[in-house]
């Protein structure tokens, strides 16, 4: 894995140093090598930090130069299947000096162009390509969105680089806060694509290719970030599109049988995994014993002549504790396995790293044990292989098997009548409900916190239909503007029901909408973040491609049944490998007790940043609806760990 950077119409006389300091501040990505590429005339400089995996050789220097000289690349990722590309080049008598997948990638550009190129390759990857003859600079990301690309304007200087601290260090460029984003962020936890929280910078969308020449990059007139508008004449074009891959699979669907599902959706996975096997470097695997990373390391073992290395992380705290599960699973593959039991106060030394690590504000707490377990396996190996994106193709999600049928009971019912029953539910306090819950336990089932799960369907019940109610199942502060400072939220994936699939099912609506937005900006964010800050390559073999595509082929039935049991065709390859009794159990997030953290060890903290004249002072945020929370939450009238989370997370980061 490495860092990108790039500049486009500088006026530098030599961009060399300019994107050399750009490289530097993210380092950390690419610790192996470094190098740069100018063309003055251009103003373009690429600069190229090396995580070294593959072709561990001088030959594998990047910034890398086309075999015609055409073609000049800084490439982020890895293109899994460039031994197949490269024999298919070979037949047509290319020639290769080296064994990187960047070679094959240019003579593969070369030959076929770039949409049909990267049409072939299977892989992560975000890249800038300058084509020497067309004076064109292309930025390119992967079809999920695994690996980042931030692109924006430093003055008239177009500018790109893998982590906004690599565009932020520029000079020129102006660091306003895009106050739009800053509601986005309150709202989901994490800033979505195309927005960044800086108002001249943005995310490419995943799936898409933006071309730039040195004349559009000094006028931006009819520039628009998002693929999806129709009033821009310069935008991103998509190569790969979500929503299309969604709707031909449910207008298609699946005619076999559910053996022969199962039996095709193991063939793809061991190819997917066996491909991301192959390495230069040390390999291994995220373990946590739940239904994707023991699918993932059961065809690891599966395909590995020697034990796979596997790790996992342990809290003392029983209710956050998965490490017992991914022992007996790792015993059971016959893996060598690491654990490390985390005291908490070790968890949370990790805090103060989180605003440089996540470079804009990134608000899921379980950012701290995804750089535990990462920081544990980066001391064994280069390479970890993770599970994520089953939830998202499979249906694993809680929310996708009680939304459906909550949403059943609650359709007859006419909606005024739901918000005002919604209102007298809020009235009475979460702990009067739990009070009154305990006095019924014998014939109740048993609930976590049933007074803020009360609270929690209130809020759903005043929902005008089912996906207004996914809204706000994801929305940690339902109306976000009420707590920034004059900031209009914009619109976005998850709120322009014009730009979604077109899919029958409330299900399957969820399920999309969680693979084109909190997937790629909330999860592969997270994963890619906190495994690059130890030098670590993570590696997401669920998101092959041609899997996301079957996966949309497969029925709901084949992966929801109708008893709640989500991830039914997965567990159904799992039982192959793993019994069923070392996985079913109830999903388990991963997570941290930050609820009591912030009533205890971190209440100074929080305190501090939460401070209402430092609020008023600082000007982002109005006080009151913050205090009302956080007294709220100090005092246990209600449990607001995510919505003040958020916020800490933008304090500490404005504060760095």
């Amino acid at each position: 894995m490495c860092g990108i950077a790039g500049v486009l119409n500088s006026r530098a006389a030599d961009p060399a140093p300019l994107v050399s300091e750009m490289i530097e501040t993210m380092r950390y990505r690419g610790p192996d090598d470094s190098g740069t590429w100018v063309e003055a005339a251009a103003g373009l400089g690429l600069g190229h930090a090396r995580l070294s995996i593959l072709d561990l050789s001088p030959e594998g220097h990047q910034p890398m130069v086309s075999a015609s000289g055409r073609y000049v690349m800084t490439f982020n990722g890895e293109v899994y299947n460039f031994a197949e590309v490269r024999r298919a080049l070979e037949e047509q008598g290319a020639r290769f000096r080296g064994h990187s997948d960047t070679e094959v990638m240019l003579a593969a550009i070369e030959r076929w162009g770039l949409q049909e190129a990267v049409a072939r390759f299977v892989g992560m990857f975000a890249f800038g390509l300058w084509d020497r003859e067309t004076r064109q600079l292309s930025l390119v990301r992967d079809r999920l969105g695994i690996k980042p690309l931030y692109f924006g304007w430093a003055g008239r200087t177009f500018v790109f680089a893998s982590e906004l601290k690599g565009i932020r260090c520029v000079k020129e460029f102006d660091p306003q806060l895009h106050r739009g984003a800053l509601t986005l962020f309150l709202r989901l936890a994490y800033v979505p694509a195309p927005f960044s929280i800086f108002q001249h910078a943005y995310k490419l969308m995943p799936g898409c290719i933006l071309t730039v020449t040195p004349e559009l990059a000094r006028t931006r007139e009819g520039f628009s970030p998002s693929p999806d508008d129709e009033q821009a004449t310069w935008k991103p074009v998509r190569y790969w599109s979500a929503r299309e891959v969604a709707e031909r699979g449910v207008a298609s669907p699946y005619q076999g049988t559910e053996a022969e599902a199962e039996e095709q959706l193991d063939v793809l996975l061991r190819q997917a995994i066996r491909l991301r096997m192959i390495a230069d470097v040390s390999l291994g695997a995220f373990l946590s014993g739940g239904i994707d990373s023991s699918v993932v390391v059961g065809l690891m073992q599966a395909q590995s002549p020697v034990p796979v290395k596997t790790f996992s992380i342990g809290f003392h705290e029983a209710a956050y504790n998965e490490a017992g599960y991914a022992k007996d699973v790792a015993a059971h593959l016959g893996t060598d396995h690491t654990e490390f039991y985390v005291a908490s106060e070790e968890a949370r030394a990790v805090i103060p790293k989180l605003a440089a690590m996540y470079d804009e504000p990134f608000g899921d707490s379980s950012q701290i044990p995804t750089f535990l377990v990462s920081e544990l396996a980066r001391k064994h190996v280069t390479v970890a292989l993770s599970g994520d994106g089953g939830d998202e193709l499979f249906g694993g999600y809680n929310r996708y098997f009680w939304s459906r049928r909550l949403w059943r009971r609650l359709a007859p019912i006419p909606q005024p009548a739901r918000a005002g029953l919604g209102a007298l539910i809020q009235a009475v306090s979460p702990d009067r409900w739990e009070a009154l819950y305990r006095g019924f336990s014998s014939v109740l089932p048993s609930v976590q916190r049933p007074g803020e799960q009360m609270h929690k369907l209130a809020g759903l019940l005043a929902a005008k239909d089912p996906d207004a109610m996914y809204l706000r199942m994801v929305s940690l502060w339902q109306q976000p503007m009420e707590a920034a400072i004059g900031a209009v939220e914009p619109r976005t994936t998850l709120t322009d029901r014009s730009s979604w699939a077109k899919l029958p099912e409330f299900t399957m609506r969820m399920m999309y909408l969680d693979l084109v937005t909190y997937l790629p900006d909330d999860i592969l964010t997270k994963v890619d973040r906190a495994s690059m800050a130890v030098s670590l390559e993570a590696r997401v073999p669920l998101l092959d491609h041609r899997v996301v595509e079957f996966a949309w082929t497969l029925p709901l039935s084949m992966k929801i049944k109708t008893a709640g049991e989500g991830k039914w065709l997965l567990r159904r390859v799992l039982d192959r490998y793993v019994p069923r009794e070392l996985i079913d159990r109830p999903k388990m997030g991963f997570g941290v007790p930050l609820d009591s953290w912030l009533r205890g060890p971190l209440r100074d903290w929080a305190e501090s940043l939460l401070d209402a004249q430092r609020l008023k002072r600082e000007g982002y945020f109005h006080p009151g609806p913050i205090r009302q929370r956080w007294a709220e939450h100090l005092s246990g009238k209600r449990n607001w760990q995510y919505a003040l989370w958020n916020v800490l997370m933008f304090q500490a980061w404005n504060e760095r």
